[in-house]
């Protein structure tokens, strides 16, 4: 956040005492939830330092220390971003994100639904390291038969950069992932029967629909770009669709899930 407001995103990241009492609201506000969900998703850029920059490894311990006391009965997710492997990453940042925040990409089952998670920045720029690439490319695909044989109630892929900000059509941007490589990875996640990606990057809420999959673009709990609110994304998933909506931080806490969404939760 200072960074951003002093415009020096090298240097600027000196201080992050206001993104751990961000994170700490964030915590406290998914420590209330009734019921519990079953797990909270961080989409990436977990901390600002880049690979190799200074301050990363006081960022990196201050995050997880605020981390350890989200509610144990809560797993956690974490979605490598372009601040935490890099903007070209290398098999030395991603080897030290293994080590440091585990796999940067796998799937897990939750009542019926496959979940991918995907290291995004192997579409942006995979020069460094396109074996890597490769592997994740092979994995990807067979996952996604596994959805497309319908062998799942739904399937939902979370990743740092958005396939695009509101249409599949946009011109390309740094937030965005270019025209022939968001289109390709659209129409495979669309074939597969993907309802939904969700991504981070953009520091703003974002979104829009291609073919049946929706893109969803969720702000920060920390700096924002824009003029949405410091805050977190609830998602409902019912066996028949994906319902979600973003809160800001004391919204949640103070009010919690809206009536709508807990009425959604109680149906069979």
């Amino acid at each position: 956040m200072k960074a951003w407001s002093t415009g020096d995103c090298d240097s600027g990241g000196d201080e992050w005492g206001q993104e751990i009492r961000l994170t700490e609201l964030a915590v406290q506000a998914i420590n209330k939830l009734d019921p519990k969900p079953k797990f909270f998703v961080l989409c990436g850029d977990l901390i600002h330092a880049m690979p190799g920059t200074p301050w990363r490894k006081e960022q990196t311990e201050d995050l997880q220390r605020v981390l350890r006391t989200v509610d144990s009965e809560i797993p956690l997710v974490f979605v490598s971003g372009n601040h935490d492997v890099g903007n070209v990453p290398t098999p030395e940042t991603i080897a030290e994100w293994q080590q440091t925040w585990g796999d940067d990409y796998f799937s897990f089952w939750v009542g019926g639904v496959l979940f991918l998670v995907l290291n995004s920045q192997f579409f942006y720029d995979a020069s460094m390291c396109p074996a890597l690439k490769q592997a994740q490319d092979q994995w990807l695909d067979q996952q996604l038969s596994i959805a497309g044989q319908q062998r799942c109630q739904h399937a939902v892929v979370f990743q740092h950069i958005p396939l695009f900000l509101q249409s599949i059509d946009e011109e390309d941007d740094y937030f965005n992932l270019t025209k022939s490589v968001r289109k390709e990875m659209a129409d495979k996640f669309s074939k597969a029967g993907v309802k939904a990606v969700f991504s981070g990057h953009y520091h703003r809420n974002a979104g829009g629909t291609y073919q049946d999959l929706d893109m969803v673009v969720s702000s920060a709990i920390g700096c924002q770009l824009g003029k949405d609110t410091h805050g977190l994304r609830v998602v409902v998933v019912t066996a028949e669709k994906i319902v979600h909506r973003y809160y800001s931080l004391d919204e949640l806490s103070e009010k919690g899930i809206e009536d709508d969404l807990m009425d959604l939760m109680k149906k069979k």
